[in-house]
């Protein structure tokens, strides 16, 4: 008796390739359109209306806007605010760069070298402790720390003979930034120092074993088999804190809001004033608008060069 199964039948029961892909298709876009829906309402919306609103002027209350074309965005080219604002957002990206990231990566190192001890496993939730709190929080309190009579940085350095070196550290103009931004790096290196320290366990032990048996010593492991390794993680350390530090507001609006004299402006708070407190709707949309192309632009050549970078490498 033959028992094989006629082409005809073989050809009914196998689902044909549309088919397939035309259910796949239906699947992936119903588990993707909570999410596409959400996106599109609270991000997508809002960035075409700021674009939409910095054509025109408006209060924010009233409900008539006036169209004004490029009359904001040729304010805006000619604001020397914006543009010290902008050179601010410059300096706490570097400075968070040449400071957060070799911290976290010092710090990551360190608690990998300790980590069997239960010493090291106190340091990790000590040192991780800034992330815990809320920017608010910390603004107030390094606002009572910087306080040139109540605080204890002045106290402190009269008490070694740096009487020279007291100020008010926030109400000073060449010193105002710099101080928000050692309160910016205390609360964000251990969240690199975490980031480091889970890709410095993810390199098998078989490699640092293998290259401790060959000579090499524990600087040259990091620098030269370590490092290599967690070029993505470095990588996505780096556009994280680049995009953060050009679009940062928390700590500087707490502790200074942008000043004294706008020394500690950021695009941000530069925003927010021209936006709400001043009722300059439109013009602080041009503003929002400005700093989405900037930070766009900057983290797309910054991932691109990077990636050139891992590619050579």
């Amino acid at each position: 008796m033959d028992t094989a199964a006629h082409p005809r039948e073989l050809t009914r029961s196998r689902p044909s390739r549309g088919r397939l892909f035309s259910e796949r298709t239906w699947t992936i876009f119903l588990f993707l359109l909570p999410t596409v829906v959400f996106l599109s309402i609270f991000v997508v919306w809002p960035i075409i209306s700021s674009f939409r609103l910095s054509f025109f002027e408006w209060d924010g209350i009233n409900p008539t806007k006036d169209p004004v074309g490029l009359e904001n965005w040729s304010r805006l080219l000619h604001d020397g605010i914006f543009w010290k604002a902008f050179r601010n957002n410059l300096v706490v990206v570097s400075l968070s760069l040449l400071v957060q990231m070799p911290l976290g990566m010092g710090l990551a190192i360190l608690l990998e070298q300790g980590e069997k001890l239960f010493v090291f496993k106190i340091f990790k939730t000590v040192y991780f402790f800034p992330m815990l709190m809320s920017s608010v929080a910390i603004g107030i309190l390094f606002k009572y720390i910087y306080d040139p009579v109540f605080g204890i940085i002045n106290p402190a350095l009269e008490t070694v003979g740096l009487d020279a070196w007291t100020r008010s550290w926030l109400g000073d103009t060449g010193v105002a930034l710099y101080a928000v931004i050692a309160v910016i790096c205390w609360q964000y290196t251990p969240f690199y120092m975490i980031l480091f320290l889970a890709a410095l366990r993810g390199i098998p032990e078989d490699l640092k074993d293998a290259a401790l048996i060959d000579g090499a010593t524990e600087p040259r492991y990091y620098r030269s088999i370590a490092l290599p390794l967690m070029q993505g993680t470095l990588r996505t350390a780096m556009i994280l804190s680049l995009i953060g530090s050009l679009k940062y507001f928390d700590l500087i609006w707490v502790m200074t809001e942008g000043g004294p004299s706008n020394a500690s402006e950021l695009m941000a708070t530069y925003m927010y004033k021209k936006a709400f407190p001043s009722f300059e709707m439109g013009y602080g949309s041009a503003v929002a608008s400005a700093m989405f192309i900037i930070v766009m632009v900057i983290a797309i050549v910054s991932q691109t060069l990077t990636r050139r970078f891992e590619t050579e490498v």
